[in-house]
């Protein structure tokens, strides 16, 4: 009874000690950092609701007539805003995961970043958070694709979509939405699969443009084609 008793405390100290380890005012910055990067991108969510669209406005405090002249200009301020808020937790504790916010507070980091043009400085150390489990991989995929989006290469598993302006065959202007050009595609949802994804690439490509959208492979090629065409 003892052994039993001495064993029991000890895992109450360990659960004890895990808990003292979360940093509860760094954990509360980060939830407002996120609240702010989520929240400014649900207002340009097709399916909101009006009243949930004024709640938010609200709740950010958002002037509605600064909201109408500047759209996503304000996201982009606050962008910049959150990086250097980010930068600067990272400077001093490293990436902030789990084991020091808990969750989800660990992925106001990733979001950031992720919604930055930074993602080249960072992508090695959202890749050492993701060894450490201290963020999931499917993230550090989704980060790892879409800087070989930006870097006008091929992405691996399939997670990032773009749009692009160009013109039709009667030189008419329009707007072309498609998934961005995938790595070795005939294997790309085992690869799915593997880092834990819970969807296949098509079903993920309805997920970002609609349950109407239909998928339809372009190459690197084709996607700078389209570019081309607008300019």
């Amino acid at each position: 009874m003892r052994k039993i008793i001495v064993l029991l405390f000890g895992i109450s100290t360990l659960l004890i000690n895990a808990q003292q380890k979360v940093n509860e005012a760094l954990k509360r910055e980060l939830d407002e950092i996120m609240k702010v990067d989520q929240g400014y991108r649900m207002l340009f969510d097709t399916e909101i609701t009006p009243e949930k669209k004024e709640q938010l406005l609200k709740d950010l405090n958002i002037d509605k007539e600064e909201f109408k002249k500047k759209n996503w200009l304000l996201v982009a301020e606050h962008d910049s805003l959150n990086m250097q808020k980010i930068e600067k937790i990272i400077s001093q504790y490293g990436y902030p995961g789990k084991t020091m916010v808990g969750e989800p507070t660990n992925q106001a980091a990733w979001y950031v970043i992720q919604h930055s043009n930074k993602i080249g400085k960072y992508l090695p150390l959202i890749k050492e958070a993701g060894k450490k489990k201290e963020i999931p991989f499917t993230w550090v995929a989704m980060m790892e694709d879409r800087s070989l989006m930006d870097e006008d290469k091929e992405q691996i598993y399939g997670t990032q979509g773009k749009g692009e302006m160009t013109k039709d065959k009667d030189g008419k202007q329009i707007f072309v939405n498609f998934v961005w050009p995938v790595k070795d595609l005939k294997n790309v949802n085992k690869r799915r699969k593997e880092a834990g994804f819970d969807s296949t690439l098509e079903e993920n490509a309805k997920r970002m443009f609609g349950k109407d959208f239909k998928y339809e492979p372009y190459t690197l090629k084709q996607v700078l084609e389209l570019r081309n065409k607008n300019n």
